[in-house]
């Protein structure tokens, strides 16, 4: 399944809305300005999903988790590599960057991280796509990339297809990548996107 040229800059108009409003709420948490921005989309099967990202991310991934439900339902996350995860929680807190696996401060930053960021892109998708959206109580996991795409295709087996959007942090002059994943199933994907046609006929 993919989506036209014209489907995807919808998204990627959405996704940037709700990337600001996320940057915003970071900006007022930290005191400091900060960027998101989104380079590419990708749309992939679920069981494709590690290959998809294992070039650009290695080892343990920190994952914020959460699953959102209503006409459009699945699972959202904002994946991370430790070092990556890391060196945000330096830049948004200014103590020093500690393993993340003994490290409980950056734990709790990378969790309020993916708490704003997922739930302002949800939560835009949702207004601007007149769609009602709830979400769980989101939730860090420190895994293999293997274990975490295994566990919501176990899990959650409905969900057929993942769409990866990636991103770059830019703060205090440094700039670190990580990914929005959206895993749906083709039910929910074929309501976004009608939901998307619609917003953007009326974008016109």
């Amino acid at each position: 399944m993919n989506l036209t040229a014209l489907q995807q800059d919808a998204l990627i108009e959405l996704i940037n809305i709700g990337f600001g409003r996320a940057a915003a709420s970071l900006s007022k948490l930290t005191g400091h300005r900060v960027q998101l921005e989104v380079p590419k989309i990708t749309m992939c099967p679920i069981d494709e999903l590690a290959d998809c990202l294992r070039p650009m991310l290695e080892n343990e991934v920190a994952t914020v988790h959460q699953i959102f439900s209503g006409p459009v339902d699945g699972d959202a996350l904002l994946v991370l590599d430790q070092h990556s995860a890391a060196i945000l929680k330096e830049l948004l807190t200014s103590e020093p960057a500690l393993p993340l696996e003994i490290d409980r401060s950056a734990r709790e930053v990378v969790t309020e991280i993916g708490n704003i960021v997922l739930n302002a892109c949800l939560g835009t998708f949702g207004n601007l796509l007149k769609v009602q959206v709830s979400f769980s109580v989101p939730h860090l996991t420190l895994e293999t990339l293997e274990s975490v795409v295994g566990s919501i295709a176990v899990n959650r087996q409905g969900l057929r297809y993942a769409l990866v959007v990636h991103s770059s942090f830019r703060l205090r002059d440094s700039s670190l990548t990580g990914y929005l994943v959206m895993v749906l199933g083709v039910a929910s994907i074929e309501r976004l996107i009608q939901a998307l046609e619609r917003w953007e006929r009326d974008q016109r």
